[in-house]
């Protein structure tokens, strides 16, 4: 149960961490435009996996299973991308808050139907009732939020 609570402390750190790297990232966007603050948000990112790597000692030697990753595995990349650009380019337009209303109710649905489906090799999680409900009381929260 206490890794539960980890866990889920984890992910609000990490949706927290989000709502500010989107601010941040917009912030550099109007400074130096969308594509290069894109770029620079990656190349930072590189290093900084890099570091903690290396320094942590964890060493390269996972990297020989790339091969064993379903060709689908290597989009997240691609949609890092998408999802820093898209971000970028919209907080400025409607403010951090009805940005991140937006993209939590987009990411909750996907969430929901990557479960249900079983997608991407997930562990498949039926919906229930109370999923319908929620998503449901999502949209209405949503709608409000968005005024």
């Amino acid at each position: 149960m206490m890794l539960k609570w980890f866990s889920l402390g984890l992910a609000a750190l990490a949706g927290a961490a989000m709502a500010v790297q989107g601010t941040l990232n917009a912030a550099l966007g109007k400074v130096v435009g969308i594509w290069e603050s894109t770029l620079i948000v990656h190349l930072i990112g590189t290093v900084t996996v890099l570091l903690i790597i290396m320094l942590g000692g964890i060493g390269f030697c996972n990297l020989s299973k790339i091969p064993q990753a379903p060709w689908y595995a290597f989009l997240g990349g691609v949609l890092n991308v998408i999802i820093i650009y898209a971000v970028v380019r919209v907080i400025p337009q409607v403010g951090v808050g009805n940005a991140t209303t937006a993209i939590i109710a987009a990411q909750i649905i996907t969430a929901l139907l990557i479960d249900n489906l079983g997608l991407f090799g997930m562990k498949r999680y039926l919906f229930h009732y109370t999923d319908i409900l929620g998503i449901l009381l999502l949209a209405a929260g949503t709608r409000i939020l968005l005024n």
